[in-house]
């Protein structure tokens, strides 16, 4: 049954999550005023309000105007949901539960606004370090391991990219922040890996986006969503993947 709560949890964060990434980048108050359409400024009704129902429900529309409301709502609260699942399965009712949904939640926010505008908005960045920082001290009250390594994480995740960044000018400052902040809550190998796979799927990403002429090769793409990604297949799954590695691979 506890996993049904997690599930929900994550989709009414989902929905919050959907806001932020509305307005952060019109700098707007992510709490005032309430949830309204963007098209007439009609403010939602609580059952309107409902992740992934109200939508079904409403046939994807406003209620009022008829504005056709975009299908990545949904799919973010249920993004969001699925991660929320997947972390507490993993690790159970802990402190590390709570700490790898709040850094599930901030990547989405992270990678959807650079996804959208290739900006990282300095808010995000500065309460991430600031949880990253709460959740090092907090292990530091409860058991003194690791501190070192989620400190250094942070230092060498945001170095690497850092690195890049001088020497190829092909990459923005943000990517810097992300990395740091993702290597705060992921240690040193969870970002190296993270950083790895970040690299591989932005790649990927950007031959596929040649071969389709979606865009030329002189073109910026946002490289922060593939951090965002990297680093949650790390959180979810590093060990594994390491453990694959040293086994049948070396």
């Amino acid at each position: 049954m506890d996993f049904v709560l997690v599930l929900v949890l994550g989709l009414v964060i989902g929905s919050f999550l959907n806001v932020c990434i509305y307005r952060i980048p019109l700098e707007q108050s992510i709490a005032f005023p309430p949830s309204h359409c963007t098209n007439c400024d009609h403010k939602l009704e609580p059952l309107e309000l409902i992740p992934i129902i109200s939508y079904i429900f409403l046939g994807g529309r406003c209620k009022y105007c008829k504005a056709k409301i975009s299908v990545r709502y949904p799919v973010i609260e249920i993004v969001n949901g699925i991660l929320y699942l997947l972390i507490y399965l993993k690790f159970g009712l802990t402190i590390i539960t709570l700490k790898y949904c709040v850094l599930a939640s901030l990547l989405i926010v992270i990678g959807m606004i650079d996804f959208d505008t290739q900006f990282v908005f300095t808010n995000t960045i500065i309460f991430g370090g600031v949880v990253g920082i709460g959740f090092v001290i907090l292990q530091a009250i409860i058991n003194k391991n690791g501190v070192i390594d989620l400190l250094l994480g942070g230092i060498i995740g945001g170095g690497i990219i850092g690195l890049i960044v001088y020497l190829t000018k092909g990459m923005g400052e943000g990517d810097i922040e992300i990395a740091g902040i993702c290597g705060l809550f992921l240690g040193i190998k969870g970002i190296l890996l993270g950083l790895f796979l970040a690299v591989i799927l932005g790649g990927i990403v950007g031959i596929i986006i040649l071969l389709l002429e979606l865009k030329k090769a002189k073109d910026k793409m946002a490289f922060g969503p593939c951090i965002a990604i990297g680093s949650l297949i790390s959180m979810l799954f590093g060990v594994e993947i390491l453990t694959l590695y040293m086994n049948y691979l070396m």
